[in-house]
């Protein structure tokens, strides 16, 4: 390694040395859930301090000759979020003291001294949050993490009101204080949901986006440029680059068609930064050796840059990686996929009981349909065709019809029509679709009667799409592994796109939620494929 790279510089801020903030974090984005939502990083921090002095950073001329960075809103827009944040909390202390007051009502001069006195409360809950980091730029806006710490600061201030309650003649009882503390939590956690949801929606317009420095080789940062780009949510875009490798005209005009712009090399890190206006530094997998990064993170300290390692690991949900530090060296633990087990057969459980009230209210919707299928054209109300489950094991799958009797039959005379970039056969005006056919469509109704199939076992409510056999027979190795799960009667295919989905994205999609099911993931897509249907995105 050069000169350069051994230079144990450190930032200097106020003529004072200043730690370091270090972030090792899984790449991609999680959840679904958008939003969304989605699962907590696995996130280890460290500081790092030395004693040594910096040395002058000056600008190499890869830097200065690339694009200088300009001041932009994004920065601001996220100051103005988490300020709208502290507002929101406070907001809802005060409110929840206020329902608690008038529900308690104010008789005596006791009682008002009370209430004067709980108007302390939304100021300590605020700084509770904020203690408990509630408010920091890499947890906002996707991800369970930044409700787990409001959690975590309800708890912190719960002990406290557990510890009053050993004072004798406190002057606030200490179960009036967490009346109010839980009418707190109740009233922040959808106000904060309802900023969240703002926040996605400005992120879905290229604003208040965290810029990122990307350091690796060409073709890694123009793979991590991309992914960020398919998942605003995670709110990362990056805006520069530091190359590892020789820069090629190729590699150039690839990133350039990504916007991600050559800051130069590792060595130019601070440098590149300061002009690409980074907030954080993201070194990719196996792109820099041990004592290079560990400089890398030297040189940023003190300007309040993040950095971030990503161990190149892809469709991973936080709850499954873990960090252990051994001899100094953060290793990163990957839990197996759950395929069997307590929560699976919880799972089941939860599928059969919804399966079966849903049966029980839409019982007069499935009468009424199958009636009008059967006397608007030819044929049975349902459709029957052979799908592959878990395991590879074929079943029968039931519809509301939606096509003429002999659909399967002239499929062949379409099939230079198809619209479809992978196995799956799309036409969005396919012409053997009935008139009621194409409001069953529209809305899924036509999927109902599969509460049947998830009543026997076979099927689950939410899981990857059932495939035909025919589909199978071309499935790519990794590809078999969606049916390592029972399928869904929705799943994420369902909320994200539906038929607008390209063959790839929903082969990814499915294989996520393969790897990283859980049951609250469940109950989120639920909700999700709730409001996609009655949105009618993608259906035909």
């Amino acid at each position: 390694m050069g000169g350069k790279a051994t230079d144990r510089g450190v930032g200097r801020k106020n003529g004072g040395i200043v730690k370091g903030r270090v972030i090792t974090a899984a790449a991609g984005a999680s959840e679904f859930l958008a939003g969304g939502p989605a699962d907590v990083d696995a996130v280890s921090r460290t500081h790092v301090t030395s004693g040594a002095l910096s040395r002058r950073t000056t600008v190499p001329s890869s830097v200065s000759s690339a694009t200088p960075h300009t001041t932009t809103p994004m920065a601001s827009g996220i100051a103005r979020y988490r300020i709208l944040l502290g507002a929101l909390d406070l907001l809802s202390g005060l409110g929840a003291c206020l329902i608690t007051m008038l529900a308690r009502g104010h008789a005596s001069t006791h009682e008002m001294s009370m209430g004067v006195l709980l108007l302390v409360l939304p100021i300590v809950w605020v700084g509770a949050v904020w203690g408990n980091r509630a408010y920091e730029i890499r947890i906002l806006g996707a991800g369970a993490a930044e409700f787990q710490l409001i959690f975590r600061a309800f708890l912190h201030m719960t002990a406290v009101i557990a510890f009053m309650s050993f004072i004798p003649e406190a002057p606030i009882s200490p179960s009036y204080v967490l009346t109010t503390l839980l009418v707190t939590v109740g009233l922040d956690v959808p106000a904060r949901l309802a900023a969240r949801r703002w926040l996605q929606a400005a992120r879905a317009r290229g604003r208040n986006l965290t810029k990122v420095l990307a350091i690796g080789s060409g073709d890694a940062i123009a793979e991590f440029a991309e992914l960020l780009q398919r998942d605003k949510h995670a709110g990362l875009s990056v805006v520069a680059s530091c190359l590892t490798d020789e820069v090629t005209p190729a590699i150039r005009a690839r990133l350039a068609e990504a916007g991600t712009p050559v800051f130069g090399t590792p060595d130019d890190v601070r440098a590149a930064a300061e002009a690409s206006g980074a907030q954080t530094v993201a070194v990719l997998s196996g792109q820099v050796e041990a004592d290079r990064l560990r400089w890398i993170s030297w040189q940023l300290e003190g300007t309040d840059t993040e950095l971030v390692v990503a161990p190149g690991l892809t469709e991973i949900a936080g709850r499954r990686l873990h960090i252990q530090p051994v001899a100094g060296l953060p290793l990163l633990h990957v839990d197996e996929p759950e395929f069997t087990g307590f929560r699976r057969v919880v799972k089941s459980a939860f599928d059969r009981s919804v399966a079966l009230v849903a049966m029980l209210l839409l019982a007069p919707v499935l009468i009424s349909v199958a009636l009008a299928v059967r006397l608007t054209s030819n044929g049975p109300a349902l459709f029957r065709q052979v799908r592959v489950g878990k395991d590879g094991r074929e079943f029968t799958m039931y519809k509301f019809r939606s096509m003429v009797v002999d659909a399967e039959q002239r499929l062949a005379e379409l099939t230079a029509q198809n619209e479809s970039d992978g196995v799956l056969f799309k036409m969005k005006d396919d012409p053997r679709i009935t008139g009621v056919g194409k409001v069953l469509r529209r809305y899924s109704i036509d999927e109902l009667p599969q509460l049947l199939i998830i009543l026997n076992g076979t099927m689950s409510l939410v899981g990857p799409r059932p495939p035909l056999p025919s589909e199978v027979s071309r499935y790519e190795d990794h590809v078999h592994r969606r049916l390592l799960v029972k399928p869904g009667l929705t799943g994420p295919w369902q909320v994200s796109g539906r038929s607008d989905l390209s063959w790839e994205e929903s082969v990814r999609i499915d294989l996520r939620y393969v790897e990283n099911w859980s049951l609250p993931l469940d109950m989120v897509l639920l909700w999700k494929t709730f409001r996609a249907v009655l949105g009618r995105d993608g259906a035909y």
